[in-house]
Parts: structure tokens; sequence; C-alpha cells
């Protein structure tokens, strides 16, 4: 099966949003300010019918600029981050430090798959990783082709190794961490019950690419370059001054509570001091940054069409419908199934609602105190939601940031979906045993 261009997919998305917003009945919760997470959340048990208002056509058309206003955090990071990049990749740095590395374990190459897939999954683990991976594509495409691989594997080893370390994480901020101060557990209450999940759960993902990479595998279609034997001193600074700014990210975001805008003022000066520390100037370094601008239109406008799904569903006042008529059936199920049911639904409800902080604000709260009806822990209500939101974003075409990468990649929706489907499957069939396990010993 082939599916249309990513721009239709993501149009048809908000097409058919508004054409919902016409069949739904129209509905909301009341809503309350959470000084533990400073975010507003819906209050359970408050679903009530609201008048409706259908979004028509020209209303359909102003939600695809609405959403990238929405969204202009994140693109105009996409933008810096890819512009910064651009910057270090026309010194040589990226060329010559990937040449290094393929020289230096070009010949152990299955050594790479596991080490790069574990450092993103770290990156994902840590801080939710998603559209900063976007301007590393390039450095990803550059080693898969050096190594003989096909662009999937770039984009397994990175969106996909941070999607599932974020999903599996015992110490995510935006996923684990909102859910258990929603939820008013401990943060980093069962951690350890995480952290064995999380381990198997990367062991499938990195087995699953490993095996598609071997049997995909070609001769590589261009060889190290000679020169490259060895990183010079120019070249080595900018290599770590982006380690540096990595760390520096790491830091910000997990101590200083940083945002995009944060992130992108870091990516910014990182690529204005990596080209005149590379040797390309005041002009040359701008230069480069507008190529990098350039190169990321695309990629960064789909996370605003994405976007504009939601836009669409919140204009039209069904995102509320939709989770209140997916989450009521489940309070009329047995106690084991109602905690699958949970998961399974968690994969629907993030569908519409891509935001795995959007996602927490509005479920928990209403799925908490119907866990406590059942006598469900609210550490497995948590475990549901990670696992079934956190797994959907490896393959929702509303998870803008997926949609960029693959653009990014030149990767087509469908082959990806190809690769990506068989270990999705058991991954979250794993995510089921763990929920199982959770009800049957009463994970607190």
């Amino acid at each position: 099966m082939k599916f249309p261009h990513p721009l239709t997919l993501l149009c048809g998305c908000v097409l058919l949003a508004a054409v919902a917003s016409h069949v739904l009945p129209a509905g909301q919760y009341d809503r309350r300010d959470d000084p533990a997470t400073g975010r507003r959340i819906v209050v359970a048990g408050t679903y009530h019918s609201v008048a409706a208002r259908p979004v028509g056509a020209f209303q359909t058309l102003v939600a695809i600029p609405q959403g990238m206003a929405d969204a202009a955090a994140v693109i105009f990071f996409v933008f810096l981050i890819g512009g910064a990049f651009t910057v270090v990749d026309e010194t040589g740095a990226l060329r010559q430090g990937v040449d290094w590395l393929v020289r230096r374990f070009g010949h152990s190459h299955t050594l790479v798959v596991p080490v790069a897939s574990l450092a993103f999954a770290l990156g994902g683990v840590l801080d939710n990783m998603k559209e900063e991976i976007i301007a590393l594509v390039p450095v990803m495409l550059l080693l898969a082709r050096r190594l003989g691989y096909r662009p999937v594997v770039a984009v397994a080893m990175s969106l996909g190794a941070a999607a599932v370390g974020a999903a599996f994480s015992p110490i995510n901020p935006f996923q684990v961490g909102i859910a258990q101060q929603l939820a008013q557990l401990p943060l980093l209450s069962g951690w350890l019950f995480r952290i064995a999940f999380l381990a198997a759960a990367l062991g499938i993902w990195v087995w699953g690419t490993l095996a598609y990479a071997a049997r995909t595998r070609t001769t590589p279609t261009t060889a190290p370059d000679p020169t490259a034997a060895t990183l010079d001193g120019r070249r080595g600074a900018v290599l770590a001054l982006v380690l540096v700014s990595f760390a520096a990210l790491v830091v910000g975001v997990l101590r200083f509570g940083w945002g995009f805008n944060e992130m992108a003022a870091l990516f910014f000066a990182m690529g204005v001091i990596a080209g005149l520390v590379g040797g390309l100037g005041v002009g040359g370094t701008a230069e480069a940054l507008v190529a990098g601008f350039r190169s990321m239109a695309y990629a960064a406008l789909l996370i605003g069409f994405a976007r504009a799904i939601f836009v669409t569903l919140e204009e039209g006042r069904i995102v509320d419908t939709i989770v209140h008529g997916l989450f009521t059936p489940v309070a009329q199920l047995p106690l084991a199934l109602a905690a699958l049911g949970m998961m399974v639904v968690h994969g629907l409800v993030h569908v519409p609602v891509p935001s795995p902080s959007g996602h927490a604000v509005l479920t928990l709260p209403i799925l908490v105190p119907l866990s406590d009806l059942l006598g469900l822990s609210r550490q497995v209500t948590v475990l549901a939601y990670q696992y079934g939101g956190g797994l959907c974003e490896l393959f929702t075409p509303t998870n803008g940031a997926l949609m960029a990468i693959l653009a990014a990649a030149q990767v087509r929706y469908e082959e990806w979906l190809r690769f990506a489907l068989p270990p999705l499957l058991t991954l979250l069939g794993l995510g089921a045993g763990a929920i199982g396990l959770g009800v049957a010993t009463g994970l607190q």
C-alpha cells in the first residue's frame, strides 16, 4: 500500500477533523489550575454538553496557519537548530567525525546500531527527545550511507530509539514525571520496575533494527575520505563544542526547566561559535545559517500542519467528547482488562492529542479517580498512559516530529511502517505484560 504525500496526509487529517465536528456532539470538561504541574487540568466527572460549533470550510483553512502559530516555538527551534548544524557541517567537522568513526569501527559495523540507538534512547529517557533529532538527520544519514545501511536505519537508530526510551522511561519529565504528579505519586516511584522493562524494550528495538540493517545492507555507496583518518584540532574543537552544547541542553531542561526558546537560543549560539571556530568567518557562517533555514523549511512546516489537526478538533469542541467516549466503556471492564483497555485507549487518544504533556493533563485527572473506584493501582494507570501514548509516537501521522524526520530523511511513511510495525507490536505486547504484572503484584 502506498500512502499519500505527507502534506496530503496531514491536510486530509485536518479535513477529517473538520468533518468530525459536524458529526460528533460538542462537549467539554471543566478545568482548573493545578499548582503541582503549573497547568490547567480537567475536573473528573464534569463532562457536559455545550453548544455545537462545527468547523466550516474557511475555518478549516484558517486552522492551518493557526496550527503553525500554536507550534511557533517548535518550528523556530527546528529552523535555528537546523541552521546551527548546517554551520557545523560546513566546517567539515561532521563529515570528518563520521569518517573517523567508520575507519575506527567500520570493521565491527554491527556495533554502530546499538551504540547509536542507546545514545538516542538516553535522550528519550532524560528529555523526551523528538524535535531535536530533526537537525541530526543529515549526520545519521551520512553515517548510515557510509556503512551501507538504508535511510530507514538512520531514522530507527535516532527517532525510533528515542521514542522507545521515552515511552519506557522512569524519569522522563514530560511523560512519567507529569503523569506521576497528576496521579499524586512520588516522583521516580516504581523506577526499578520501569528500568527492567526499559532494558527489555530497548533490546527488542535494537534487535529489530540490527536484523533489518543486516537484511538490507548493501555495499557502501561512498567511502571514507582518506584525508579524514584523524580529526584536526579545528574540527575537533567544533565537535567538542557540539558535545558541550548537548550537555548544557540536558542540564538546562532537567534543572532549569528550559523550553524550546531557550534550547533554540543555545543552538543558535553554538552555530555562530562553531562557524567562527571552524574557519567560516562571519559571512560564511551567515550563509551556512541561511542554507540550514532553507533546508529545514519543509520539515518545520509539517509540524505546523500536524498541529492544525488538534486546532480543528478543539475549535469544534470535540476533543473532550472523544476522550469521554473512549474511556467511559473502560469502567465496565474487569480489573485486568480495564488496565489493558486504558493502554489501548491511550494509543487512540494520542492520535488527536499528540503532545505527551497535553495528553497527560487531559486524561490522567479523569482516569485516576476511575482507577480508585475500580481498585486499580495508580502506578498501573500511569504505566497504561506511558506505554499506550508513548509507543503511539512511533507511527501516528499526527506526530509532527515523526513526519518531519521522515521528510528530512526522504523515507516514505509506508516504508517506515513496514519496518516499525513488527517491533512495535512486540513492544505493545511487552507493555501489556508489564501492566498485567503490575495488576497482579499491586504495583505502587
